[in-house]
């Protein structure tokens, strides 16, 4: 177990992090990036193409992003540990953060780039198609489907907003949503009810994902949570849309976030309630959650910290 001291850690390795760490490098500080000890580079190393970050006319596959991240970072100075945080004490000058296998390291600034968490169904077939026909992320793999039957799993804005979405795409969606009414505001409620693509299953819930090796999956299993009778649903794109977790657990509540989770920031900035702790990505962003606005806030955060380092802040 050892204690090492460095100008600023960032906790997570997603778009965010990186982006963070590649300009606080290149700016001369030596970045810590806590990058997490199992998954290492965020959502996207469990993404298989991606068509729609800039800069890649013909896509790239996820875990390649996040590689080629991860060693511009490196190539300007970064340290990349792969462990996870368990307790941060970021209060006072300052900062320290605690680490699964016991290490700490203190600096005086912190850039918190954790993500989020998508909230999973739980149902077999679901972690065995994932990426080969089960995603949770309509503009990131709806084209993939384009001319195929689609169902989308929630009932809130995100759900429908990705129903609306999908329409342009599948050959139809069906929405399934375990209530007999849905949590989504009334305009996209009636948008969706209006779009001939879209049909509804409502008080059901998915217990399997059906699919084979070749092919990917091919169908959901719905149950009836009324009269408990099973069928199949056709579906070659299944997403879900039933909310996501802000990884802001290890922060024991020291900074001050919102009703769902996020952390809160001052404005267009990245600053956080505590200063010297700055904040960015999907760990704040519960809206776009896309790869390129969360590098965008890396950046900022990047800019946030030297600023707060060199006193301008």
């Amino acid at each position: 177990m050892t204690e090492q001291t460095t100008d600023v850690i960032i906790i997570g390795s997603g778009p965010a992090g990186y982006t963070a760490a590649i300009y606080l490098g290149r700016a001369g500080y030596h970045p810590v990036v806590i990058a997490g000890a199992l998954t290492p580079g965020g959502q996207l190393v469990n993404t298989t193409e991606v068509e729609n970050f800039p800069g890649f006319p013909d896509g790239i596959l996820g875990p390649d992003l996040m590689d080629a991240m991860r060693k511009q970072a490196e190539r300007f100075g970064a340290e990349i540990v792969y462990d996870d945080v368990v307790a941060a004490d970021v209060n006072g000058d300052v900062k320290r953060v605690t680490l699964d296998g016991g290490d700490t390291y203190t600096a005086r600034a912190v850039i918190v780039a954790t993500g989020s968490r998508v909230r999973k169904l739980g149902v077999p077939g679901e972690a065995e198609f994932s990426g080969r026909g089960v995603s949770y992320c309509a503009t990131c793999d709806g084209f993939f489907f384009r001319g195929k039957p689609i169902v989308v799993v929630g009932g809130g804005d995100s759900a429908l907003t990705e129903a609306d979405f999908l329409s342009r795409f599948g050959s139809s969606v069906t929405v399934i949503h375990r209530r007999d009414a849905f949590r989504a505001s009334r305009i996209l409620v009636d948008r969706a009810q209006q779009n001939p693509k879209i049909t509804f299953r409502m008080n059901a819930v998915v217990e399997r994902v059906n699919g084979d090796d070749q092919s990917g999956a091919q169908s959901v299993t719905i149950r009836d949570t009324v009269n408990g009778d099973t069928s199949d649903i056709p579906a070659n794109g299944v997403f879900v849309a039933i909310g996501h977790t802000p990884a802001t657990e290890f922060l024991d509540g020291a900074l001050q976030c919102d009703e769902h989770g996020y952390i809160r920031v001052d404005g267009a900035s990245t600053r956080t309630s505590v200063p010297g702790v700055f904040a960015a990505g999907d760990v704040v962003d519960g809206v776009y959650r896309q790869a390129i606005s969360a590098a965008g806030m890396g950046c900022r955060a990047a800019l946030d910290a030297q600023a707060y380092l060199t006193g301008q802040a």
